[in-house]
């Protein structure tokens, strides 16, 4: 087994070796490149000392990027590298970095502090592959595993309980019996980790394929910084239009959409309103009136707690908000929606409302084909390229005052009948046509 080295880490790394340290390619790299995937970048390790790093590429853009824990970035060719020197840590205090790093000569004791097997695979072209902990063999068994004791592992950076199940979301594996007992056992050290970390490991998690079974066997660790999903637990929707609970029935509309973060966090979110705003009827029914409003304000605080940017909650939360609106396959209410929210939100939108019927029983699948139609027809409206929005409208609000329409709240009203009159059916998107038109209404 060998791993192709691109040729500025190679560069790099055999600069190192000639100048008299050992060097070699390690972590994620290196398990992607072993898993046959393309690895995002790539990290070496090395025994010389950060000052010595910085003498052997004198010649390179070298950048300090964490001189206290031994890294430097060399920028080879517009490539940027990380080096670290061998290093054991110290303390953890904040239960994510070390208080303090000492530099050692010895390869295996820098990987021993490193998080999984597969992550401390090391790659040197001359010496070959350096497995000193089993990683490829976890590859190939589909296992994540901790170096050493687990729960040390997570003591020291709790970010790795993340990690962990990120790992298995996204590439599928079995995430091992005591690394999995350390998960649940140090679930709390969660809430030591800042906001911006949790939400940029859980956004990846959530659109791996393998989503949907791990928030099903830790949801008592997505609820340490998503408490809010408790409730959903258990939850006996009493509704024959559902044979699930709120929590399974979450996960299965996770699992049914599309995998991309905005689609997935709506799927999340779509019902957690529900438990709030339950009652009983008169036959022992669940009904769960306003839960979609409920959702959106409670999607909209988990969401603003966890730092998500803006437009990630102003799409998640519109999606949630009117994920149960009736949605018709009629041209002219397609058109208005593709008006409001564009292709791609009403498109997520139809993509949940499927989702969500796809994981109730199987006798109320009756949306299925509705939603098909409207499919159908918004794919002739946008490939007859239609108009559906003022954007596309024929004229425009300096054509509107050529008329002699001073400028204004007129002419948005103006432009919004227009509009309306095309969307109806009842003007051609034609400017002439619309300018006599607006000729009457001035």
């Amino acid at each position: 087994m060998t791993i192709r080295l691109p040729d500025k880490v190679d560069k790099i790394i055999k600069a190192l070796c000639g100048a008299g340290y050992e060097a070699y390619a390690v972590g994620g790299c290196t398990r992607d490149s072993i898993m046959g995937l393309e690895p995002e970048d790539w990290d070496v390790t090395t025994s010389a000392l950060p000052q010595q790093v910085k003498e052997v590429f004198g010649g390179y853009r070298v950048v300090e990027t964490g001189i206290k824990h031994g890294t430097v970035t060399v920028v080879a060719d517009g490539m940027p590298i990380e080096i670290t020197t061998y290093r054991i840590d110290g303390e953890y205090a904040d239960n994510r970095h070390p208080s303090e790093v000492r530099f050692t000569r010895t390869l295996r004791e820098d990987l021993s502090r490193r998080d999984f097997t597969m992550n401390a695979i090391c790659f040197n072209p001359e010496s070959g592959i350096t497995d000193e902990f089993g990683g490829i063999s976890d590859i190939q068994k589909k296992c994540v595993r901790c170096i050493g004791e687990p729960s040390e592992r997570f003591n020291e950076d709790a970010l790795r309980i993340l990690r962990a199940l990120r790992f298995a979301s996204v590439l599928g594996f079995k995430i091992e019996k005591r690394t999995a007992e350390a998960i649940h056992l140090c679930r709390q050290l969660l809430k030591n980790i800042a906001a911006e970390r949790i939400s940029a490991e859980f956004n990846k998690l959530i659109i791996g394929d393998g989503a949907g079974e791990v928030l099903l066997e830790y949801r008592d660790v997505f609820a340490v910084f998503i408490p809010e999903i408790k409730p959903m637990f258990d939850f006996d929707q009493r509704n024959y239009h559902h044979y699930l609970d709120v929590w399974r029935h979450t996960v299965k509309v996770v699992e049914n959409s599309e995998a991309n973060k905005v689609s997935r966090l709506a799927a999340l979110f779509h019902d957690i309103g529900k438990p709030a705003v339950f009652t009983l009827d008169e036959n022992g029914v669940g009904h769960f009136k306003g839960h979609a409003k409920q959702s959106e304000i409670t999607a909209r605080n988990v969401l603003n707690r966890l730092r998500c940017d803006g437009a990630t909650i102003s799409e998640v939360c519109s999606l949630v908000l009117h994920h149960d609106d009736d949605i018709t396959p009629s041209r002219p209410l397609l058109k208005r929606w593709l008006g409001r929210y564009g292709e791609t939100g009403l498109r997520r939108l139809i993509d949940l409302k499927r989702a969500d019927n796809l994981a109730q029983s199987e006798e109320w699948r009756d949306r299925l084909t509705t939603l098909a139609e409207c499919e159908k027809i918004i794919d002739e409206i946008i490939a007859d390229d239609e108009c559906f929005s003022l954007k596309s409208l024929a004229v425009n609000g300096r054509d509107l005052m050529a008329l002699g329409i001073p400028a204004g709240a007129r002419i948005g009203e103006i432009l919004n009948e227009l509009l309306s009159a095309v969307l109806d059916g009842k003007l051609e998107n034609e400017k002439s046509t619309l300018l006599k038109y607006a000729e009457e209404l001035k």
